[in-house]
């Protein structure tokens, strides 16, 4: 059988992602954040003080991605980790002020992408679309 990209759910998926991803830099750039340390906000802005393992957990991570892009955050001035009160080994990830005041910015950036990705669709043809996404991935049989 002929494989075509342009019939596969899988290359046109990631197509998509890496375009809106590629936006998404360009508008978060300015605010001091870049795309891998987006998703990591967007659970640290809804728990602050969580630790490693449940960021690991919420966001299906590497554990060695995950440690690199903490690292560059705190040293961005983004993050601190700080000791666990009830486990020595383990540590709690707290926002800055800095990482707190770009929430709403950064937001805003991903609500603009998201408008501008999804312009050649319909209300109707985006509620279906972000429907079809979220069955797909609640199933759970993408890897």
């Amino acid at each position: 059988m002929k494989f075509e990209k342009e019939n596969s759910a899988g290359y046109l998926v990631n197509h998509t992602a890496r375009l809106f991803a590629a936006g998404l830099q360009e508008r978060i750039t300015p605010l001091g954040i870049t795309i891998g340390q987006f998703p990591i906000l967007l659970e640290l802005w809804v728990k602050d003080g969580v630790t490693q393992r449940e960021l690991l957990q919420k966001l299906a991570l590497e554990q060695a991605t995950l440690a690199n892009t903490l690292n560059r955050m705190e040293r961005d001035g983004l993050i601190v980790r700080k000791k666990h009160p009830s486990d020595a080994r383990s540590q709690q990830i707290w926002l800055t002020a800095k990482g707190q005041a770009t929430r709403e910015s950064a937001y805003q950036a991903a609500n603009d992408q998201n408008e501008q990705s999804l312009a050649p669709l319909s209300i109707e043809e985006r509620k279906q679309f972000m429907g079809l996404m979220r069955r797909i991935i609640s199933a759970g049989n993408c890897g």
